[in-house]
């Protein structure tokens, strides 16, 4: 693509709503990384092992998974914009349920609440960051998810300085944040109602969307090498998501507020990748990026748990920049695969990040208390390695 038809689509890129959408997609996910965030302090609190912490993942993850495809498959055919506001809804009872639960079943009520809610908002965003994109869809999916990131490494931050010295209620208080999402929400749904038409009209002018008869089988097969791909990045995300805490403290005798502080760097560097992968993703061609972003971590990987402290640090920095680089390759590699269905793909892939990462968290949180968490990471470091499949994924139009 050239650089004229880069500056074209930027000029056409709406902007103001791909930027209100990402600060929206901050806030949203800030809120669901409070759960890992406080493990460290629930952990004792309610005398709980890895296994049970690995199933408050699975809780919210597995919610946030099942919905997700039937809302985006919904709202390609009927949009509706302000079913973001109710899924910031459910988000809010989670958030003050995980704020004054007395129990570890209520721990897990309103985990589920919490990705109850993401599963409403991720398809519908998702679909109207594309309509927003101005043919830039790299770009769009890039700023869209650098706000999901961003909110993601907040959560530790967040954690190490306000609920870690405070206690478990003060989660209560980032309902404000729930608040200003939805507000922030109700704007977008409004601009989002003027925009729709304009975008929809080149689409209506033609009788098909090209790639929409592409036979099944080369549909199936690349979907499946896509979930292998999706898998092996959320399954070593997971570990560090879940228990990265656990292992400085075990490992270095690292504090809580410390160990969390890490946790923030290593998440802060996925809104880096996200962006950057979007962006060069336009330019050099999703397929690359699919190579780089996943297989490129596999050195880093595999050094990592000979690492002393410093080198951890700097390590899982650049491993999470490499690997956060792939997510919006892999959703709009298939949503060429599947051209007019993107509250679909969107709806798929964000409930299937989930629901792996769930998966990953409570089968690793098993194997953390059977051999160890040290252990955890030497198995893990070879997942990257999975990233090879990419060499099956054909190459379409736009890839």
């Amino acid at each position: 693509m050239s650089n004229g038809v880069l500056a074209a689509g930027t000029r056409q890129a709406a902007i103001p709503v791909l930027v209100a959408l990402s600060v929206t997609h901050l806030l949203n996910d800030m809120i669901q990384s409070l759960i890992p965030a406080v493990y460290p302090i629930i952990k004792s609190a309610y005398q709980l092992d890895y296994g049970q912490i690995g199933l408050i993942t699975l809780a919210f993850q597995i919610s946030a998974s099942l919905l997700q495809p039937a809302v985006g498959y919904y709202t390609d055919k009927h949009p509706m914009p302000y079913s973001m506001i109710v899924g910031m809804g459910c988000s809010l009872v989670g958030l003050i349920g995980l704020a004054f639960a007395s129990s570890y079943g209520l721990l897990l009520i309103a985990a589920a609440c919490v990705g109850l809610g993401s599963s409403i908002f991720h398809p519908e965003a998702t679909r109207m960051a594309r309509n927003a994109s101005g043919g830039r869809q790299g770009l769009a999916q890039g700023i869209f998810q650098v706000g999901g990131q961003a909110g993601g490494a907040m959560g530790p931050l967040l954690a190490a300085f306000i609920v870690v010295p405070l206690g478990q209620r003060s989660l209560g208080w980032f309902s404000i944040a729930a608040l200003l999402a939805m507000m922030l929400m109700v704007w977008i749904a409004g601009r989002y109602a003027a925009l729709a038409p304009v975008r929809k009209k080149p689409a209506a002018a033609s009788a098909m969307p090209a790639g929409a008869d592409r036979p099944t089988a080369k549909v199936v097969i690349p979907f499946l090498i896509l979930i292998v791909l999706l898998f092996s990045k959320n399954a070593y995300s997971a570990s560090f998501t879940s228990f990265y805490t656990f292992f400085l403290i075990g490992k270095f005798h690292v504090s809580v507020q410390n160990s969390q502080l890490m946790l923030f760097l290593f998440l802060a560097s996925s809104a880096v990748g996200a962006l950057a992968g979007g962006i060069l993703g336009d330019r050099i061609g999703r397929a690359r990026i699919l190579w780089f972003s996943i297989l490129g971590a596999l050195p880093f990987s595999l050094m990592l748990p000979f690492a002393n402290l410093f080198w951890t640090g700097v390590l899982t920095i650049v491993i999470n920049l490499i690997m956060a680089s792939s997510f919006a390759a892999i959703m709009l590699y298939a949503m060429e695969l599947m051209p007019g269905r993107v509250g679909l793909v969107g709806g798929f892939f964000y409930g299937l990040t989930f629901g792996l990462g769930g998966i990953a968290a409570a089968m690793l949180g098993g194997l953390a208390d059977q051999y160890g968490i040290e252990t955890v990471y030497n198995i893990c470091a070879f997942l990257p390695a999975i990233g090879l499949l990419a060499w099956f994924l054909p190459r379409l139009r736009d890839t």
